[in-house]
């Protein structure tokens, strides 16, 4: 069977690497199959390092990105290629509608309600494509989210966080919503920023859901199904 190795950027946030575990832990117990979490930096095991390693079947990595970006183009391919695994890579878990669906649970369950201003933050990319899977992201929470809802980015490409809140703000109380699968760095930043923008909520990150699990089992069959496409992204 091929094992399932997910791989996350890294966060010095302790709660950041139990998402990460947890929900590989629970892709490979719905696949049936060895599962791992790995990460880019700060937190091990380092992918550069399992990738090194020597499979009886051809792993495959989910990684753990809500875009495309500079790891997904860069980081990973040449971590993969250097180790000589042999993995296939599947595509980023966003944009998809069942990352929109956690969304919509986490406004309600912060009390937002339907009609008002959501802004959906991300960390943000320099690469474009990361920016066009934002806007994607924002389209699919908005057919399901009955009132505005605006992209921001912490970094990178895209339109600030402050001015998306300002620019909501007519439009009634305004609710942050952070694209972010994981507490950590981002997460801390956009709530203080969010905060002292004028903000009226913001939602917890995505987290452990089951959802998601749901959807690294999806990549991996998918990538499994066309090894090809998936190692090129």
């Amino acid at each position: 069977m091929n094992p399932l190795i997910t791989v996350a950027h890294g966060t010095r946030h302790r709660g950041g690497a139990v998402v990460a575990s947890s929900l590989t832990a629970r892709a490979g117990r719905r696949l049936g199959v060895a599962a791992s979490a790995t990460f880019l930096e700060l937190n091990r095991p380092r992918f550069a390092q399992v990738m090194g390693q020597r499979f009886e079947a051809r792993p495959v990595v989910v990684p753990l990105l809500l875009a495309g970006g500079v790891h997904l183009d860069g980081d990973i391919p040449e971590a993969v290629q250097e180790g000589g695994s042999g993995a296939i890579i599947a595509p980023a878990l966003g944009p998809h509608p069942l990352l929109a669906e956690v969304l919509l649970r986490r406004l309600l369950g912060s009390g937002a309600r339907p009609g008002e201003p959501v802004v959906l933050a991300a960390a943000g990319s320099s690469r474009p494509a990361g920016l066009v899977d934002l806007k994607t992201a924002g389209r699919l929470l908005q057919a399901r989210w009955p009132g505005p809802v605006r992209v921001a980015t912490m970094s990178g490409l895209g339109p600030s966080l402050a001015a998306q809140i300002e620019a909501s703000k007519p439009a009634g109380r305004v609710t942050v919503a952070p694209y972010l699968l994981a507490p950590g760095f981002f997460a801390e930043r956009i709530t203080q920023l969010a905060t002292y923008s004028g903000a009226d909520l913001v939602t917890e990150v995505l987290g452990a859901e089951q959802l998601i699990a749901e959807l690294i089992v999806r990549r991996y069959r998918w990538a499994l199904s066309t090894p090809t496409l998936a190692a090129t992204g």
